[in-house]
């Protein structure tokens, strides 16, 4: 994520277990759609001096490139178990992954229909213990990944030398790969 995740609390303590729980299901976003630039959750508690009896609710509101966001934002029904804040936590990201997963990678996929083919570049370098990579292209220029960017969750497995393929974009330091995609096995010979 480019930015840090906001992670607000109306109408009930900040809760160390909660935020935690927000943080882990922000990271499981990541992993499945690496391309969220920014994320704000709100927990919202059944209001008053109450600690039970009333429904908590969960919002969550995404960025995506393009411009593309994403709120969930839907009051709960009259469900007994939103009384359950980790109920509620989990519940409104699953909504959140069923709306990324039928509509955003749909619309992106749509996106790169239109484009020429992606780029290939070599991975030059690779900071595991910071999450991060630099990418050599053909025309020798350096471009900065996060792990995040690397789609479905193959980070770990890629080498110094390996091939991929990238989207690239602007970022606050200079060009940076938006997507980058394993490249089969072949590694520059």
């Amino acid at each position: 994520m480019q930015t840090p995740a906001e992670i607000d609390f109306e109408r009930c303590e900040s809760n160390e277990l909660f935020r935690e729980r927000i943080q882990d299901r922000i990271a499981m976003l990541e992993g499945h759609f690496g391309r969220i630039t920014a994320c704000r959750v709100t927990m919202r508690g059944p209001g008053g001096h109450h600690r039970t009896g009333g429904p908590y609710e969960v919002a969550i509101h995404l960025e995506l490139p393009g411009k593309l966001q994403v709120d969930i934002d839907r009051a709960p029904d009259r469900d007994e178990r939103y009384g359950d804040p980790f109920f509620a936590i989990n519940d409104a990201f699953k909504r959140a992954r069923r709306v990324l997963q039928d509509n955003v990678r749909h619309h992106m996929q749509g996106k790169v229909k239109h484009h020429d083919e992606q780029p290939v570049a070599t991975v030059r370098l690779i900071d595991r213990a910071d999450g991060f990579g630099f990418l050599k292209t053909a025309d020798g220029r350096d471009i900065y990944f996060h792990q995040n960017s690397v789609l479905n969750g193959g980070f770990e497995k890629l080498k110094e030398g390996d091939r991929v393929t990238f989207a690239e974009e602007t970022g606050d330091k200079g060009p940076q790969a938006s997507t980058v995609r394993m490249h089969g096995n072949h590694r520059k010979g």
